[in-house]
């Protein structure tokens, strides 16, 4: 499959992510988008890893990773992007228990 689907795909991704992010008040639809943002994120390193892996193999040169670096920062994103979601979704809960909304503009008014 050649590299412009990944890419398109990826950027749309992306952008639906960012409009996301920038329109929506609710908090949830927030980290879907953010997740949407970094699953693009990651869809576009494993391609090129791919790739880049099929490049050298035509080349004749020898492939020393196998095509893995891809794949190591494909899992620390997954990580991250867990931890984020942990800690996120905890500070939601509490924000629901106490207001009863997840309304991102509440928010502001924990400044006072």
């Amino acid at each position: 499959m050649p590299i412009n689907y990944y890419i398109f795909t990826a950027l749309a991704l992306f952008s639906i992510g960012v409009i996301g992010v920038l329109t929506r008040r609710n908090a949830i639809i927030i980290f879907m988008c953010i997740e949407l943002m970094l699953n693009a994120v990651n869809l576009l390193l494993v391609a090129f890893s791919k790739l880049h892996l099929a490049d050298m193999g035509n080349a004749g040169a020898k492939v020393l990773n196998n095509g893995t670096d891809a794949q190591l920062f494909v899992f620390f994103i997954m990580v991250v992007a867990a931890a984020e979601v942990t800690v996120g979704l905890a500070i939601i809960v509490m924000m629901y228990r106490n207001t009863h909304s997840v309304d991102v503009n509440f928010l502001n008014r924990l400044k006072n």
